[in-house]
């Protein structure tokens, strides 16, 4: 990898990861958020930060997006161009390329379409994803599983497996229709100001979310959704979901949601039919997000099966 210089001193007070410092905190109807915190593009740029977001792009492999490029080739290909491509973020300017469209099976059949970005802008989007999760980790609801460190799909089924135990043995097991492809940009973005003030990270953030997909030589331009195959659109869909935790916590329930996953246990079929009916109401209103009624469902969670378990 190219040369970089030392970490910037915007980039005092995070690790690597991007672990934020000194946020302080307002009381709102969805929980404790924090203010808008000072993280800017350039820690997102810095040194350190660029580094590991180069290494992790590298470990994890991936195909080439559109130009081609792979993961072997990013080293030269940075030697030559970041000091250009770090400038222009600096400056706002910078303008992600479209992603490339490939499906791949579902393990339940049927056919999943991802967007590979290229691998520069893979790296740019993991060191986005490092700052950022130090941002929104510490506001995620205890009862959110996925993508998380520390987190995996067997805590939430024994968390599940104890509020069963409880005798909490009804399940509503919602099914989100088409999430990753049906995300509201403008809330989600909304959500994200409400703790990041750096317009270049935030106008940075939606042309991510706007940028096209190509299909057959074609880019077609987004105006909603965040590709599966990002490296943020795991964090991001946390961020937009974290609204929905803070509704079920508000209201008491037990949870646990992995992804868009979610399954929330009560007590009897009549309290989960009212439960059913009320968040599947929330999630269109305030989230734009539509249950898909023949996937969801109320039952018992020896009949209902949730990440693959029963």
């Amino acid at each position: 990898m190219a040369e970089m210089p030392e970490p910037d001193a915007g980039g005092q007070g995070r690790n690597p990861h991007g672990t934020a410092v000194g946020a302080s905190n307002v009381a709102t109807n969805e929980g404790t958020l924090s203010r808008p915190i000072m993280v800017t593009m350039e820690e997102v740029v810095g040194s350190v930060n660029m580094r590991e977001a180069y290494k992790r792009v590298v470990k994890n492999h991936g195909a080439p997006g559109i130009d081609g490029m792979s993961v072997e080739t990013l080293g030269d290909s940075l030697k030559h161009h970041w000091l250009q491509v770090k400038e222009e973020l600096l400056k706002g300017i910078y303008r992600p390329k479209a992603v490339l469209a490939v499906e791949i099976p579902k393990p339940n059949g049927g056919m999943r379409q991802l967007g590979i970005p290229t691998v520069m802008d893979r790296m740019i989007q993991q060191a986005l994803h490092q700052v950022l999760e130090g941002v929104f980790e510490p506001e995620f609801s205890d009862s959110s599983y996925g993508f998380r460190r520390g987190r995996s799909t067997h805590h939430a089924i024994l968390q599940a497996q104890e509020y069963v135990l409880q005798g909490y043995d009804w399940v509503v097991d919602i099914d989100l229709e088409k999430f990753f492809d049906t995300v509201n940009h403008d809330i989600l973005m909304a959500r994200i100001a409400k703790k990041v003030a750096d317009k270049r990270i935030l106008k940075l953030l939606r042309a991510y979310l706007q940028a096209g997909i190509m299909i057959g030589g074609v880019a077609t331009a987004r105006q909603e959704g965040t590709p599966q195959g990002s490296p943020l659109s795991p964090l991001l869909s946390n961020i937009m979901l974290t609204a929905l935790d803070r509704e079920l916590e508000r209201r008491g329930h037990k949870f646990c949601r992995y992804a868009d996953d979610c399954n929330i246990y009560v007590k009897s079929e009549r309290a989960g039919q009212r439960v059913m009916e009320s968040i599947t109401a929330f999630l269109a209103k305030r989230l734009k997000l539509k249950v898909n009624a023949q996937k969801s469902t109320v039952g018992r969670p020896w009949e209902v099966k949730y990440l693959g378990f029963q």
